[in-house]
C-alpha cells in the first residue's frame, strides 16, 4: 500500500468525459485529421457515488449538428466495432478537433450539458448485504464498490496500471481473475482496489473497498473519478458503478 497522503489527488480532467470518434476501418489514433466527430458524456450519481443514469451528446463533422442518443451510448459499450472507433480524450484535445473540423469554439460544460436530452437510466438497487457490516477496528464504515468497464485494453495495460498505482502482482492461487491490487491511505481513510478481468474481451472491473475513518465520505468522489479517468485513457469505457456493501 502506498504511503499516507494528505489528500487524494483530484483528476486533472473536468467532470465531463470526452471521446473522439474515428472513421470506420481507419487507423486507430487520436489525431484530429482522422476524427469524424466528438462524444461527450456524464454519469448522474446517487448520494453514495453509485451511477443512476448516463447522459451524452455527440457532434459529427459531416452535418455539423449536435445530437443526443441513449442508443449510441449503449452501443459504445455493447459493440466492439464501434468501441474500437472511440478514443478517450481530454477537453483540450476535443476542443482542438472540434475547431479543426469546422465547429469553432467547443461549448463550455454548461452548454454541453444543455445538449443532454436523452438520458439512459441505469439500474439502481440498494447495496447487497450478505451479513453484518465487517468494519475494521478504527473505522466507522466499510463500503465495497464495483467500477465496471467495457472493452479489452492492449497487452501492456495491466503492467502500466501496476506501475502507476504500485499494484502488487496477481496471486493466481487466490483469485485467477485478479490482475493486481493497489491501495491508498489518507490520514484516516483506507482504500484498496483489485483490477479484475471479467470474461476475455468482454469487460474489466475495479473492485474498491473503502474503509472510512472520517465522518465524511468526501474522499470517495475524487478517488472514483480518478480511477475511472485512468481506465478510460487505457481504452476502456465506463459502464456503471455499483455498490455491494
Amino acid at each position: 500500500m502506498s504511503p499516507v497522503l494528505p489528500a487524494l489527488r483530484r483528476s486533472q480532467d473536468t467532470g465531463l468525459d470526452y471521446y473522439l470518434v474515428l472513421p470506420e476501418g481507419g487507423p486507430h489514433g487520436s489525431s484530429a485529421s482522422r476524427v469524424e466527430g466528438i462524444v461527450v458524456e456524464e454519469f448522474d450519481l446517487a448520494g453514495d457515488f453509485t451511477t443512476t443514469a448516463l447522459n451524452g451528446a455527440g457532434w459529427t463533422a459531416a452535418d455539423g449538428e449536435w445530437w443526443s442518443s441513449a442508443a449510441f451510448g449503449r452501443e459504445m459499450r455493447r459493440d466492439p466495432r464501434l468501441r474500437s472507433r472511440v478514443v478517450a480524450a481530454r477537453r483540450q484535445e476535443a476542443e482542438a478537433a472540434y475547431r479543426r473540423l469546422g465547429g469553432g469554439d467547443l461549448p463550455d460544460e454548461t452548454g454541453l450539458r444543455a445538449r443532454f436530452r436523452d438520458p439512459q437510466p441505469l439500474p439502481v438497487a440498494p447495496p447487497l448485504r450478505f451479513g453484518p457490516a465487517d468494519v475494521p477496528e478504527g473505522y466507522h464504515d466499510r463500503r465495497v464498490y464495483r467500477l465496471l468497464f467495457a472493452g479489452e485494453p492492449d497487452d501492456g495495460c495491466p503492467g502500466r496500471l501496476r506501475g502507476l498505482w504500485g499494484m502488487t502482482p496477481p496471486d493466481d492461487r487466490a483469485d485467477p481473475g485478479v490482475a493486481g491490487r493497489a491501495g491508498r491511505r489518507t490520514a484516516r481513510d483506507a482504500f484498496t482496489w483489485d483490477l479484475r478481468r471479467i470474461g476475455p474481451g468482454v469487460a474489466w472491473s475495479l473492485d474498491l473497498t473503502a474503509c472510512l475513518g472520517t465522518s465524511s465520505d468526501a474522499a470517495l468522489g475524487p478517488l472514483l473519478r480518478e480511477l475511472t479517468t485512468t481506465m478510460r485513457h487505457e481504452g476502456l469505457i465506463p459502464v456503471t458503478v455499483e455498490r455491494f456493501s
